[in-house]
């Protein structure tokens, strides 16, 4: 069974908290998929982890790059894990039912929305009862996260 670690965003947002965590990622050894929404999500994640910081940049490709294998980091809307990673990151609400592909998997969500929050709570009682060791990560109103379950 996956690790699961939901992330809610209450003081920034994905485009903020997700270079982040993709750079630990990196740093750890391991490869990530990203799971967008939309096409048009994945191309926009694609154009920002390019430019998120002026001093560095994250390896990544989609579909539109092609060669998975030989990309750390794959951003994508489909439920795949193309190039072997450990590590899944959901974003927008996308669900994946292949978790157990995974080492881990972050489900990052907008603490700021009722509905995303509402979805989230959902996935959370679900994952719960399939077994799933899950962990809680809320936003500090004065930067970092406390682990809240």
């Amino acid at each position: 069974m996956a690790t699961i670690w939901f992330y809610q965003l209450l003081r920034s947002g994905l485009e903020d908290e997700l270079p982040r965590l993709l750079e630990m990622t990196q740093a750890r050894g391991k490869r990530a998929v990203v799971m967008a929404g939309s096409p048009e999500r994945v191309e926009a994640l694609t154009q920002h982890l390019w430019t998120y910081r002026d001093d560095s940049f994250l390896p990544h490709g989609n579909a539109k790059d092609g060669s998975p294998a030989e990309q750390p980091i794959w951003l994508t809307e489909a439920d795949e894990n193309p190039n072997g990673a450990a590590y899944l990151f959901l974003t927008d609400g996308a669900v994946s039912e292949k978790l157990d592909d995974y080492e881990r998997c972050h489900d990052m969500f907008d603490g700021r929305d009722p509905q995303a929050l509402a979805a989230a709570r959902a996935r959370w009682k679900a994952l719960k009862a399939a077994g799933h060791e899950l962990a809680y990560w809320r936003q500090k109103e004065q930067g970092g996260w406390e682990k809240a379950a």
